[in-house]
């Protein structure tokens, strides 16, 4: 920083105050507060001095603590402190009075506090029109500006015409401005201005900008002003109008009554409906607002005006976009798609777009409901869900009678009133969860639903006019068949949902549920990069299910981890969810590979069932006591189960001499069966381990672990066949089983498992009980009867 040495002001040894949000200006006087070692020197220094001089200079940058002669302006202005008070410890509020303007011509210290040499520079003595005529026009300005602002004192304006020099009348109105204003980049330009000419201009641009900011702000202050007037002289006509009204006798809604009659006209009804509307509506021009019946007949009308009488959205019905789209949202299902591809082909060719409901059963987890979302996706329709887990009254489905306080309408009318349309995607969730009770059937409700030869004219019982369905293309879900009323069942097709393979798991992790879990956590691949290993240790060792909701819920947990270290501070980067890691986060195993690897006693038989959440696998256990021959049966059994268990023991007395027993072996002990977690969906499957598990006690020979059965037996000792035997082979593989002891008549049904699952178990189909014990046993009792065939029979699969 220098000065030009040619110059004749006078110089002078000052010490410098710096600021940081501020400019001094000549002819004013300001409290600065403080604070900042350097400065709080400067003050103590100063605050004995009679008429103390000090430079003050505005830094370039208020974010600089400790600043510099590189840190500052050149140029500043020289006061005289005029009052020192001490707000605390280090901390002080000074008065200063701007005196005029200085430049800085030499620094000569920073330490105690900054020191320079200045020169003051003095305003030129200018005698111009122009600049007159610029002051005069300044202060006009300024007093017009100071008229616009609010809550200021009336002596504030008369200030101006003390002033009379162009040049210190900019300091002064500059001096003034509020923060937002002017900024400190503004100001400094106003003191760095040496001529009053260039002062005064810039000081009037920025009182013109203001001006211009403070008439607009008045001239809608002044509007609202006006329309509040007018909306107040509204509300006295209108308050003034219902008085006569009320007097008169006459409805004061005649407003409400003319919306919803605009609302039904523009719904486009049919010519029943707007019957209905229009009575209605004649009704409450009738009635006070304050009745109750007001409200039903007015809910009534909304109603009739909200649904989609004739919104519809375009079908996109291409076949190779509904297969395509299947494919990105669910990996295998081959026979699904392919069913759900000829159902869409079918509805491509028809006009009518009429064709069979759609039933999608299987394990919870496989998928069912995500398919109908995905099949709305391909066709372009709107997409809505109805929930029917626990419904037992009929008027959930068929809507309640507008009689009734708080009465609805049905689930089905509220899923079109959502989704605007009637021709959605509408999926019935959990149609096996129904109930029925005092209240009503809801099953026999859907019947008239969903029955495409009446669902054209379905009345609901709150609308009470028909509607139609039959655009409304409906899908419906459940776990387990034996749930759903016969007579509904006859109106759906049933399209089985299998539970997944281990490699079908491994595959939905990596395409779906790993990308869904970090995005939902907030993570990135850069963050936890999930290793092969580490989902088959999950899949192995922490799932054990059809479905992959428990796999989903696991990689959430793995990454919550990460998200609660990342939460903590911690720097989370490059870590590999391999097998050690999972199991470090998720803890002890919850299922180990050794179920088919340990050794029975004798009385113990492994069975498989299929339930509701697919196949598992169950024990069969039979002991012996001391007793006169009774037989007890405990386990969660139905009754067909223990039709199967007394079958199974009638079966081994009557092999008793077959089997090297005496034939008077139940005199004298009595025989209990017990089935842990006993159920499932073909109950009577579990005769043919009944039977092996008491033919292994009686015997005295344990079963193998590593094979399990199912069948139903008669007493004739011919094994019956099974509903369906994919979800046993399923869980008997998730679980590590290498054989399995299915019916013969079966056969036909391990096409629909899959090769990858065939080739890792072998399977003995038997059409006889008396087959069984041969492939069950760990070895043949030494002079039965029995016999295990050296070479595979016709009736052994073998991969």
């Amino acid at each position: 920083m220098g000065s030009d040495t040619s110059s004749t002001n006078p110089r002078e040894r000052v010490t410098i105050l710096p600021l940081r949000n501020a400019v001094l200006f000549p002819m004013s006087v300001v409290p600065i507060n403080v604070g900042r070692p350097r400065s709080v020197r400067v003050v103590e220094d100063l605050a004995g001095q009679e008429r103390a001089l000090v430079g003050v200079v505005t830094q370039k940058s208020p974010d600089t603590v400790e600043p510099t002669f590189e840190d500052l302006h050149e140029i500043g202005t020289l006061a005289r402190v005029v009052k020192v008070i001490r707000l605390g410890p280090g901390n002080y509020s000074v008065v200063l009075n701007g005196l005029g303007r200085f430049r800085i011509h030499r620094p000569l210290g920073l330490e105690p506090y900054m020191r320079a040499d200045v020169e003051r520079l003095r305003d030129p003595k200018v005698s111009d029109e122009r600049l007159a005529a610029l002051g005069q026009q300044l202060r006009e300005k300024t007093r017009k500006m100071l008229s616009l602002l609010p809550d200021l004192p009336k002596e504030t304006a008369g200030i101006l015409d003390n002033v009379k020099e162009p040049g210190p009348l900019a300091d002064l109105i500059a001096s003034n401005f509020p923060d937002e204003h002017a900024s400190i980049a503004d100001r400094q330009a106003v003191l760095e201005a040496i001529e009053p000419l260039e002062r005064v201009r810039l000081v009037l641009a920025v009182v013109e900008r203001q001006l211009g900011i403070l008439t607009t702000k008045d001239q809608i202050a002044a509007q609202i002003r006006d329309e509040m007037t007018r909306s107040q002289h509204d509300y006295v006509l209108r308050q003034q109008m219902r008085t006569i009204l009320e007097e008169l006798g006459e409805s004061a809604e005649e407003d409400e009554v003319d919306a919803l009659r605009d609302k039904i006209a523009r719904a486009d009804l049919p010519a029943e409906a707007l019957a209905a509307a229009r009575r209605q509506l004649s009704r409450l021009r009738s009635m006070p607002a304050q009745s109750a019946e007001y409200n039903v007949a007015r809910n009534y009308v909304e109603w009739l005006a909200e649904l989609p009488w004739s919104r519809t959205t375009p079908d996109h019905v291409d076949v190779k976009e509904v297969r395509k789209c299947l494919d990105e949202d669910h990996h295998g299902l081959e026979r699904v798609k392919k069913r759900i591809t000829e159902f869409s082909a079918i509805r491509q060719l028809r006009n009518d777009k009429r064709g069979p409901i759609l039933l999608f059963i299987g394990p919870p987890g496989v998928g069912k409901t995500s398919l109908g979302r995905s099949i709305a996706r391909a066709m372009g329709r709107r997409y809505g869900r109805i929930s029917l887990g626990g419904v037992r009254d009929e008027a959930e489905v068929r809507g309640h009678r507008r009689t009734y306080v708080g009465a609805l309408p049905g689930r089905i009318i509220q899923a079109l009133r959502k989704v605007g349309t009637k021709n959605p995607v509408l999926v019935l969730d959990e149609i096996d969860k129904m109930g029925a009770d005092m209240r009503g059937d809801p099953a026999a409700a859907l019947l008239e639903a969903l029955d495409p030869e009446q669902n054209g004219t379905f009345v609901d019982h709150y609308i009470d006019v028909p509607f139609d369905l039959s655009q409304v293309l409906f899908i419906a879900t459940a776990n387990d068949i034996r749930g759903i009323p016969g007579a509904l069942e006859d109106r759906l097709e049933i399209v089985e949902v299998p539970g997944y393979t281990r490699s079908d798991k491994l595959s939905i992790a990596e395409q779906f549920l790993v990308p869904k879990q970090l995005r939902e956590h907030g993570l990135s691949e850069d963050q936890i990069a999930f290793e092969k290993e580490g989902l088959e240790a999950i899949v192995d060792h922490y799932t054990r299910e059809a479905g992959v909701r428990g796999l989903e819920r696991e990689i959430a947990a793995v990454c919550r981890n990460v998200a609660v270290r990342l939460a903590d501070g911690v720097v989370v980067s490059g870590e590999h969810a391999n097998r050690e890691y999972v199991e470090n986060v998720l803890g002890v195993q919850k299922y180990r590979p050794e179920l088919a690897e340990r050794k029975l006693t004798p009385g113990v038989a492994t069975a498989l069932i299929a339930g509701g959440a697919g196949g598992e696998i169950v024990f069969v256990e039979a002991t012996q006591m001391p007793g006169k021959g009774n037989i007890h049966l405990t386990g969660n059994l139905k009754p067909v189960m223990k039709e199967a268990a007394a079958t199974a023991v009638s079966y081994v007395r009557s092999r008793a001499e077959r089997l090297l027993l005496s034939p008077e072996w139940l005199k004298s002990v009595d025989l209990h069966v017990h089935v842990p977690r006993g159920g499932g969906r073909d109950s009577a499957a579990l005769g043919v381990p009944m039977f092996a598990a008491v033919a292994s006690l009686l015997i005295g020979i344990p079963t193998r672990a590593s094979v399990a059965a199912a069948g139903e037996i008669t007493l004739r000792g011919a094994v019956l066949p099974l509903e369906s035997v994919k979800d046993e082979v399923l869980a008997a593989h998730r679980a590590g089983i290498t054989e399995l002891v299915l019916p013969e008549k079966n056969e036909r049904d391990l096409e629909d498992v899959p090769k990858e699952i065939l080739g890792d178990v072998t399977i003995h189909l038997v059409k006889h009980v008396d087959d069984v014990l041969k492939w069950m046993l760990e070895e043949l009792p030494p002079s039965s009867r029995l016999a295990r065939p050296s070479e595979p029979p016709s009736g052994e699969m073998r991969p």
